[in-house]
């Protein structure tokens, strides 16, 4: 079901939450686009593409990129499911 932007119903799918998470948190470590890239050995479209959710990251590459962001894959995932709680 889609959700409805002026109705009753307004909550974000799962990967869209996920996806602005992940943004929020590389604009929280006070990273741009490209600074991310240069720290995992990639560029900045590819993180673009992961953003936009052009890219779906494995989870190898999710705990990479929370590492380069100064966080633990642990730590992601408590921030994740914390705006995934919001969701309900």
């Amino acid at each position: 079901m889609r959700p409805r932007r002026n109705g009753k119903i307004h909550s974000l799918s799962p990967h869209r939450v996920f996806l602005k998470v992940l943004r929020k948190t590389r604009k929280g470590a006070g990273l741009t686009q490209v600074q991310l890239a240069t720290k995992v050995g990639e560029t900045q479209t590819f993180i673009s593409k992961c953003e936009r959710g052009e890219w779906r990251i494995d989870v190898i590459e999710l705990r990479t990129i929370c590492q380069a962001m100064g966080l633990t894959l642990k730590e992601f995932a408590a921030a994740l499911d914390k705006a995934m709680g919001r969701q309900k």
